[in-house]
């Protein structure tokens, strides 16, 4: 690497970082409040639903910062989905810990989400392989799901019990159509990489 090019790599002590470390930082404060009294307080099953929005938007807004200023870096793509899986990882076993969320469908999602983060790592050097649409789609019902099941909705009472039935079996649906794309945007994922391991070798 030039001088040039090294004075023009971005530092790794950048806002978008800063808000990833953030992010990381947050994933036990979530999986606290998640799981205080079991569950079963609804101030906190709130404050947990808070503290989730506020990571999912700090996702959003690191990652536009750092295309949009230049400062994307090698740390950060490497921490950026590290905290992205730890944090939805942490909705997912905790829901399951609640007996919310199916134990099979967090093993299932969680190997299939961090074997693909390895892998997109391994090869991050050499080649970018794109997010498919699917992953993209998978990664939104995802957080809506997540985030919705978070709430205490099966705890209100009165006027808003089955307001809040019907949206916790909105989330149910979302969760259902985010587990498949989950599997087959994970098969995407693999063909893609087994095109490109190919590719390398006959190069």
């Amino acid at each position: 690497m030039s001088e040039q090019q090294a004075a023009q790599k971005p530092s790794n002590w950048n806002l978008p970082n800063a808000l990833t470390l953030l992010r990381i930082a947050m994933v036990p404060l979530y999986g606290y409040a998640l799981l205080v009294d079991g569950g079963e307080d609804p101030w906190w099953r709130f404050t947990a639903w808070v503290i989730f929005a506020l990571a999912m938007i700090t996702d959003k807004i690191d990652g536009d910062l750092a295309r949009a200023r230049n400062l994307v870096t090698d740390f950060g793509k490497i921490a950026d989905p590290i905290a992205d899986k730890a944090l939805t990882g942490m909705a997912f076993v905790g829901l399951s810990i609640l007996g919310e969320v199916w134990w099979w469908v967090t093993v299932v999602v969680l190997l299939r989400e961090w074997l693909i983060t390895v892998l997109r790592l391994s090869v991050a050097r050499t080649v970018v392989i794109a997010a498919a649409q699917s992953g993209k789609w998978k990664t939104t019902l995802q957080a809506l799901a997540l985030g919705g099941l978070t709430l205490p909705l099966l705890m209100w009472d009165g006027f808003w019990e089955v307001p809040g039935q019907v949206l916790h079996a909105g989330f149910l649906v979302a969760l259902a159509g985010a587990v498949a794309l989950t599997i087959w945007s994970g098969w995407e994922f693999f063909r893609d990489f087994a095109k490109h391991r190919r590719a390398q070798r006959a190069a």
